[in-house]
């Protein structure tokens, strides 16, 4: 039986993913900070699947993540989920909110990506890292947030770069969904801050991010956005960094209306 791991998996997308790596027939090591939430995922999906903590703030535990995979069969897929979201303007996030969310989004990627590539070596794999929309160009509101997602897409290619140089049959993915209503968004809705990520016309369900991300394996497809059109718009804008925060301001307005409203 060949065997995946997926961060974060005690809820939302991970959760969603783990399921989808299940119906596929892999085992699964779901892990979450919160080792209760990783339980109740595994509960709820089946046989395939077992739970284990991890912070992925900690190299040696994605390490020891991949190996308590490796027991169980071949390590093929490896998906860094997990993530952290808070909402603030750059200058008023607190100095341990600055440190969570850069240790979270971007060492919990560069560490379980090491993990995974160490743990499937020549018999190759998928590495699945969860980044944004945010990726693509300024949010204001979330540049920690955004800062960190630039990072992740920007490591993952680099990182495919590297295994083809040597010659190391792993594909690296980069998915890039537009808001996804999940706990860790509407936490932040009351929050002013939050307003740009609900000026997209829906959020998406971590349902249908998670089948297209589990898509991937099918395939070698570096970066995935959901939706497309948002991330054309999205990387254009961003070559005129001045129009492009004048717009940002319409859209800002626009999620306010619906922030308030609860609108999702």
């Amino acid at each position: 039986m060949d065997t995946a791991v997926v961060t974060g998996a005690g809820r939302g997308i991970g959760r969603e993913i783990a399921r989808g790596l299940a119906a596929r027939g892999y085992g699964v090591l779901v892990t979450d900070l919160d080792l209760d939430a990783a339980r109740e995922t595994a509960e709820l999906l089946g046989d395939r699947v077992w739970p284990m903590a991890l912070d992925v703030r900690d190299a040696d535990a994605h390490r020891a993540a991949a190996a308590a995979a490796a027991e169980q069969g071949p390590l093929r897929v490896w998906v860094n989920n997990a993530g952290i979201l808070r909402t603030d303007k750059a200058w008023s996030h607190s100095d341990e909110e600055v440190r969570t969310m850069v240790e979270g989004n971007v060492l919990g990627v560069v560490w379980g990506s090491r993990a995974a590539v160490d743990a499937m070596g020549a018999g190759g794999g998928h590495i699945i890292n969860m980044a944004s929309m945010s990726s693509f160009g300024p949010v204001p509101g979330l540049a920690v947030y955004g800062a960190t997602k630039h990072a992740v897409l920007g490591f993952s290619g680099s990182l495919q770069g590297d295994l083809d140089q040597a010659g190391i049959p792993i594909h690296v993915h980069a998915v890039c969904p537009d808001a996804v209503d999940t706990g860790m968004v509407r936490e932040r809705q009351a929050e002013p801050d939050s307003a740009i990520i609900f000026s997209a016309p829906r959020l998406l369900q971590p349902s249908e991010v998670a089948a297209r991300a589990v898509s991937l394996i099918d395939g070698n497809r570096i970066v995935l956005a959901i939706p497309r059109n948002r991330a054309w718009l999205t990387r254009i804008m961003a070559a005129f960094p001045r129009a492009d925060l004048r717009l940002l301001e319409l859209f800002r307005r626009v999620g306010e209306r619906r922030r308030r409203q609860g609108v999702g």
